[in-house]
């Protein structure tokens, strides 16, 4: 299939989405960028859609016919939706020619990821998944440099979030996706998109359920490393951070602090996403990245078994 991109020009890149991340992150690092222009913004809320197209001087779609509207109107779309109502609409959209820039997890199910990577596959165009730790400035090329290093022992990881303490006021405690799915799905991804550039793909799987929507799992790599990994939204404020750290012959390597922000690294996805389209080239973070990912994930979860809200 012939897709929309063009070979000359910026980007034309529609929204899926017009809930909080699309609002802080998507829309005004596509309004932005350079070599992107935001051709629309589709959502399942008119009101919403319409109210995140006019900040950012671009046309409002919804309902299915607006989508395909969208999409013909697009080289590319981003996603800003929970991932099982992503995966579908991704497979639409390669379906139409739209190369994709996807969050994190495509999808909660095997299946569903499979259909979206499936469909990029089949329409030959170019995807990648926004695990914002492979994006991010300071962070990037620190994963780069570990996968470079080599001779890693062993890692862990902590992804712990405080999203429901109690008096919160982060918008994303609202979604319920994310309070049904817990931890493992929500930051699960961002672990396992810094582990396995480094220490290769997991090969053994390990899942022990802890207190509140905590998930431990052990993970034994391609490289003959392991590593170990808690995750969690539900933690109280006092335990919440992220670290990640590698142990090996050359000694201990961790994380930098910071990292840049969210908009700068959706940025850098961009330009991934236009070199992909471009060379023909697969990102590593691509959609079949993330099909792998969520079957990580998805055999964490038979192990420990659905959270429980």
């Amino acid at each position: 299939m012939t897709t929309h991109a063009a070979s000359a020009g910026p980007m034309r890149i529609g929204l899926v989405g017009a809930g909080p991340w699309a609002r802080l992150t998507h829309a005004p690092a596509l309004a932005a960028h350079p070599g992107a222009v935001l051709s629309g913004v589709w959502g399942r809320r008119p009101d919403a859609a319409d109210a995140l197209a006019s900040a950012h001087g671009t046309g409002a779609y919804t309902g299915e016919e607006g989508l395909d509207a969208l999409l013909a109107a697009s080289d590319a779309v981003a996603f800003a939706v929970p991932p099982d109502i992503q995966a579908p609409l991704a497979a639409r959209a390669a379906d139409a020619g739209c190369h994709l820039l996807l969050d994190k997890p495509v999808a909660t199910t095997v299946a569903g990821a499979r259909e979206a990577a499936d469909a990029a596959e089949r329409a030959g165009v170019a995807s990648v998944v926004f695990c914002t730790l492979r994006f991010a400035e300071g962070t990037a090329d620190w994963i780069a440099e570990q996968a470079a290093e080599g001779g890693w022992f062993t890692a862990r990881a902590s992804w712990i979030g405080a999203l429901f303490a109690p008096g919160t006021s982060n918008e994303f405690a609202a979604s319920p996706w994310r309070r049904e799915k817990g931890g493992l799905w929500d930051v699960g991804p961002h672990a396992l998109s810094v582990l396995i550039p480094v220490l290769g793909d997991v090969t053994e799987v390990v899942a022990v359920r802890g207190p509140a929507d905590a998930t431990h799992l052990l993970l034994r790599h391609t490289s003959g490393a392991s590593s170990t990994v808690t995750l969690a939204l539900d933690a109280p404020e006092g335990a919440a951070g992220t670290e990640v750290e590698f142990r090996g012959e050359k000694g201990v390597s961790g994380l930098p602090a910071g990292g840049g922000d969210a908009i700068g690294a959706f940025g850098a996805a961009v330009d991934a996403l236009s070199e992909a389209a471009r060379t023909g080239v697969a990102h590593p973070c691509d959609v079949r990245f993330g099909l792998r990912l969520t079957e990580i994930l998805a055999e964490a979860e038979a192990q420990t078994g659905p959270r429980r809200p």
